[in-house]
């Protein structure tokens, strides 16, 4: 009797550490992956891009976002130069910002043209998941009707990324809030007449502050819908963004964390890129340390 108390005791015991390993295991779980919109850094990625990355890397970053992408090269390299970069300082290229522009659709082929194919295979090449563009043509601004059309051609977009194993998305600023066609705001009907099957949102929760978007409003509105998320926080500013410019996490009135978690919970976020455009007197290096280490702290 000892002996079977013995053995039954000890696996029990054994199924309670299973158990708190298992808790342990879901507590340090990744809520999402955590990177870096390279604009944040601009001025230092111009002078040394290579040096700048691996500085990202040693920071502790393993994704990053680029928004320099010209004549087919990445801050310089070719597609495939870059990609090897990336590979030889373990970061990975999620995502990635070119504007697509009325120039890139031709209406009389009903095709795009072959700069914007390229962009998405350069893109595939680098080993993105998302071909962002991070604005609209300012004549899609203009008339109801146009908006509606360009947002057919953002669904073809999708399709075309689709057969390099990727999606399309959008990144907003701000005057697709304070901008309504027809009564009807901006970014509503970019929201309604895209189909989230071939065109992911990337939700940037500062920008939009100054024309009157509040991110939480938008993830209660269009649950599911935002697979990325350009993680901000905005201080009073004289000439950004409707008076608001970009700082430090955690210190403005966006309300960061509460933002991301329901991102998490119930937006279908994935994707969480940092980007602080203003520095309010400090290195922007010095920021996304600081950046980082804050969403460490808040589980990220």
């Amino acid at each position: 009797m000892e002996r079977r108390e013995f053995l039954q005791k000890s696996a029990l015991a054994l199924a309670g550490t299973a158990a708190f390993s298992s808790e342990l295991l879901a507590a340090k779980k990744k809520k999402g992956v955590v990177g870096i919109q390279l604009y944040s850094i601009r001025d230092d990625m111009k002078k040394d891009p290579l040096g700048n990355l691996k500085k990202l890397a040693e920071m502790g970053y393993t994704d990053v976002e680029h928004a320099n992408y010209i004549n087919r090269k990445f801050y310089g390299y070719t597609a495939k130069e870059f990609r090897k970069i990336l590979d030889d300082l373990g970061l990975k290229m999620p995502s990635g910002h070119t504007v697509m522009g009325r120039q890139h659709w031709d209406e009389a082929k009903n095709d795009f043209s072959d700069s914007w194919k390229q962009t998405v295979e350069d893109a595939a090449i680098c080993g993105q998941k998302y071909v962002i563009s991070p604005s609209l043509d300012l004549s899609m601004r203009k008339d109801l009707d146009q908006l509606k059309h360009f947002m057919d051609v953002f669904n073809k977009s999708g399709e075309l990324c689709q057969k390099s194993g990727m999606k399309f998305g959008y990144h907003n600023h701000d005057f697709e809030f304070s901008l309504k066609l027809s009564s009807v705001r901006v970014y509503d009907i970019i929201m309604q007449n895209t189909d989230p099957k071939l065109v992911a949102q990337q939700l940037d929760i500062g920008n939009m502050y100054g024309g009157g978007g509040r991110a939480l409003d938008l993830l209660k509105q269009y649950p599911g819908r935002f697979e990325l998320m350009h993680v901000k926080d905005e201080v009073k500013s004289e000439s950004e963004h409707g008076g608001w410019e970009s700082s430090i996490l955690g210190v403005g009135v966006i309300g960061t964390k509460e933002v991301i978690d329901i991102g998490v919970k119930s937006g279908g976020t994935k994707y969480f890129i940092i980007e602080q455009e203003s520095y309010q007197g400090k290195a922007p290096l010095d920021c996304m340390k600081e950046d980082l280490a804050i969403m460490k702290k808040w589980g990220y």
